[in-house]
């Protein structure tokens, strides 16, 4: 018959003094005191492997951190994890490296790591911006936060300061990717929930506002204003390209000599440098390629078609056109921005097909095989599109009066 241990009391246990050699005092059920001769006094439960039935001990911490009945405790969970056949040592192992692991799987940790992800798939402006906003108004505040401990109340106090300032695109921007980012941690099995999945509903929506531009009738007016301004040849000649291709500030600013293809008289922006990270194809016009030629004694030994003034060995800045417009006296009025929307309601006016406008702009449909059909097939609709644009703003420039009905003309409608 196996003897049956008396159970400990506090008080033996109190009293247990330190001898010449290690000794134990057992409390029942293969938990013991073991007493050393430094008088420090540790917990441990002794039991046999699962699967090679080999003694073990594993600790259980000291006396009297550990109170006699926080060892019994203890002792009674691992027990019930050797009674499903795992080792009680490798449970304790196992369990404090998952929390090593969520502590170290901090909110920066796993915002760097969707960061990569999120560099692949958009233009590198886009990318350098989100990563200064997160490392200006998250990480100094949230960076360190383990992932499995971020709340949407910690959230929303560090996003507060935006929105008091007023700053409520940049609030609904950052909302989104801190959002996006907690739902990286959840497909990756990082944590179980995003808790951030509202957070945008705490604060007020960003007014719309649309960008100026000038109304198709006051063409003329833009055309006279660029051709008599003191405007330096290069920024005269980036506000007429972004007209005539129809492109955002950015792209017209970093056109490269290497994306002009002369023959086929075409110009390729790579996905790097678009918004939606597509590459996207302009038909150059006649008038778009004589800039292109203006230009050639200036840049053509360049990279860039349109260089920098004070470093002529990068871009234009996408900002010189917009300050070139406000001293030409439309300040308020029109924005480079605003050159899109400009071309956009001409041509839809003119009767031209809706879609293919929308290609010519590069505004990715949603229907990703009707997309795909879109490039192929609208390339030359959006060629003599273009050439009727281009044609058209040559009639505004010189005074003459634009023909009505460009698409009818064209034959483009429908």
């Amino acid at each position: 018959m196996a003897r049956v241990s008396k159970p400990l009391t506090d008080t033996e246990i109190r009293q247990a003094k330190p001898k010449d050699k290690e000794y134990s005092l057992a409390d029942g059920k293969n938990l013991y005191l073991r007493v050393r001769i430094t008088g420090s006094k540790v917990w441990v439960l002794n039991y046999y492997r699962p699967g090679t039935k080999q003694r073990a001990n594993v600790g259980l911490g000291a006396y009297p951190d550990v109170s006699l009945a926080a060892a019994r405790k203890k002792a009674g969970e691992l027990r019930a994890v050797l009674a499903e056949g795992v080792d009680p040592k490798e449970h304790r192992e196992d369990k404090q490296r998952a929390q090593a692991e969520q502590y170290a799987n901090n909110f920066e940790h796993i915002a760097r790591k969707w960061l990569t992800l999120k560099e692949v798939k958009v233009s590198p402006a886009y990318y350098t911006k989100v990563t200064s906003r997160l490392e200006k108004y998250i990480f100094p505040k949230m960076g360190t936060t383990p992932i499995h401990k971020v709340t949407a109340v910690a959230a929303i106090e560090i996003i507060q300061p935006l929105a008091n300032d007023e700053k409520l695109e940049t609030v609904k921007k950052v909302c989104r990717w801190m959002n996006e980012i907690m739902v990286y941690a959840v497909n990756t099995g990082v944590v179980h929930a995003n808790p951030l999945a509202g957070i945008g509903k705490a604060f007020s929506a960003p007014k719309v506002t649309n960008l100026p531009t000038l109304p198709p009738e006051e063409l003329p007016t833009l055309m006279y204003a660029i051709q008599h301004s003191n405007t330096k040849l290069v920024t005269r000649c980036l506000i007429e390209w972004q007209l005539h291709t129809m492109v955002r500030p950015g792209e017209a600013a970093g056109t490269r000599w290497d994306e002009i293809d002369f023959e086929k008289n075409e110009w390729t922006i790579p996905a790097e440098r678009m918004k939606k990270n597509k590459p996207h194809i302009v038909p150059l016009s006649p008038q778009a390629l004589r800039l292109l030629e203006v230009l050639k004694p200036v840049s053509e030994n360049r990279e860039y078609v349109f260089p920098s003034d004070h470093n002529p060995r990068q871009s234009a800045n996408s900002q010189s056109a917009n300050r070139a417009l406000a001293r030409m006296g439309f300040h308020g009025r029109l924005v480079s921005h605003g050159l899109r929307a400009l071309a956009s309601t001409t041509l839809n006016e003119q009767g031209f097909d809706p879609d293919v406008v929308e290609a010519a702009l590069a505004h990715i449909d949603k229907n990703s095989v009707r997309a795909a059909y879109n490039r192929a097939q609208y390339l030359e609709r959006r060629r003599k599109m273009m050439d009727w644009w281009s044609e058209h703003i040559e009639r505004c420039s010189t005074g003459r009066t634009a023909s009505r009905n460009g698409a009818k003309h064209l034959h483009l409608a429908g």
